[in-house]
């Protein structure tokens, strides 16, 4: 069996026609005047029900505004860094979006949070990142600088 050799089982049912005259004039089945007999939507809309139900917030709401554009922070690991730089070299959010250790967010430059998350070893010079306690203290341990 082909498509262009399907068939309906059924015959077409010819929609009716109201208000043309005939056994169905004047009216046309939809009783006498009243919203309902209108053409057009006249009828309450739901959506807008819902809408008052919810409470009304004063002001402009810079709350909202303020913590949509923050940025979002990328979050690093010490055994990235260790992997990815060599003994004495810069770590800046610059140098890490060249090496593609992390991407932009929103075509920014994102903040850079370093962890304390695994083991490093070799000294590095940490700027424009922020960082947690226990990275700062194995980094210094190594005897890295954090600016």
């Amino acid at each position: 069996m082909q498509l262009q050799q399907l068939k309906p089982i059924h015959k077409f049912k010819k929609r009716k026609r109201v208000g043309h005259g005939g056994k169905r004039g004047t009216h046309s089945g939809r009783g006498v005047k009243g919203q309902r007999a209108r053409a057009g939507r006249r009828l309450k809309p739901v959506i807008r029900e819902l809408i008052k139900k919810y409470p009304k917030l004063r002001g402009y709401r810079q709350k909202l505004k303020a913590q949509s554009s923050k940025l979002k922070t990328a979050i690093l690991n010490l055994e990235v860094l260790e992997k990815k730089f060599n003994a004495g070299e810069k770590v800046t959010p610059e140098i890490l979006l060249e090496k593609r250790i992390i991407r932009k967010i929103k075509g920014r430059i994102p903040l850079v949070k370093i962890l304390g998350e695994g083991k490093i070893t070799k000294s590095l010079t940490i700027e424009g990142c922020q960082w947690s306690k226990s990275a700062k203290e194995k980094i210094e341990k190594v005897g890295g600088t954090i600016k």
